[in-house]
């Protein structure tokens, strides 16, 4: 049974769905997930999400908790988008448009929160959490079903105070519109480490310089290099995921030390890549 597979795949009021993995979503989830029982305020579904599967956009009456025990996750919103290792889950208020998807293969254990017993956490907004082995003990407990009510009950309340937020920032890489600027940022996506400045671009696509830099902020709302740098720090978060060194992945998005990019990652993301992706024993 694949309970979060029916809360983020199966749309009501328009929204259509499977309710599997790969399903998709363009409406509102189920307001109460299903096989959810009455008495509790927090649900976890658990199901395997294969790489690239995953639910597009769609939103939940719950507050969820995206969260994956294995495997790298990728949410995105209008507020945003967010890579997601075991060490990191992402609060998504409800009512909140999202789409989920596995970058590589992927096991979801995701929390459904309803709101009457979370008025303590005010986030309004998607919200990066840090995952420890206490937040993971408690998800695991959760999932039980012969508990009972009174032990429950406090599980549920610990789990919500176990949720501190962490510095971490969206990375967004909007596509320009142009056809000139598009070429010029779908080559860099296939080949993140290209470091050609736009003077060069700009003969392979038949623009100056200038006009390229305008677009690109017109589009995108970054400069060149900015945008670049985004571009970079997505494309490294599935090889550091994989647990390439920071040395290798430095090298195969562009950087020509570790510690250049490190300092990258952290001025991007917030945090540095040991500390976004730690090293588990």
């Amino acid at each position: 049974m694949s309970p979060d597979g029916q809360a983020d795949g199966q749309g009501g009021g328009g929204g259509e769905g499977d309710g599997r993995a790969g399903g998709r979503g363009n409406g509102q989830a189920a307001g109460r997930p299903a096989g959810r029982p009455t008495a509790t305020a927090i649900f976890i579904g658990h199901f395997a999400m294969p790489r690239g599967s995953g639910f597009g956009r769609h939103w939940h009456t719950f507050h969820q908790l995206a969260w994956a025990t294995k495997g790298l996750l990728r949410v995105s919103s209008e507020r945003g988008a967010w890579l997601l290792p075991p060490s990191l889950a992402l609060w998504i208020p409800a009512g909140l448009p999202h789409a989920t998807e596995a970058e590589g293969d992927a096991v979801m254990r995701s929390p459904y929160i309803d709101p009457a017993a979370s008025r303590g956490i005010e986030w309004t907004e998607p919200t990066v959490v840090s995952v420890g082995p206490l937040l993971r003990a408690l998800i695991d407990h959760l999932v039980r079903t012969d508990l009972a009510p009174d032990a429950r009950s406090r599980a549920e309340a610990v789990l919500l105070d176990a949720l501190h937020p962490v510095p971490v920032t969206s990375v967004s890489v909007t596509e320009p519109r142009d056809p000139r600027t598009r070429t010029v940022a779908r080559a860099l996506a296939e080949h993140p480490a290209d470091g050609r400045p736009l003077a060069e671009w700009g003969t392979e696509v038949g623009a100056s310089a200038r006009t390229l830099a305008r677009l690109f902020v017109a589009e995108t709302g970054l400069a060149f290099g900015q945008w670049r740098e985004q571009l970079r720090m997505r494309a490294a978060m599935p090889l550091l995921a994989e647990g390439l060194t920071t040395e290798a992945v430095a090298r195969r998005v562009g950087y020509a030390s570790a510690s250049s990019f490190v300092a990258a990652f952290r001025r991007v993301v917030g945090v540095t890549p040991r500390q976004y992706f730690p090293v588990r024993g």
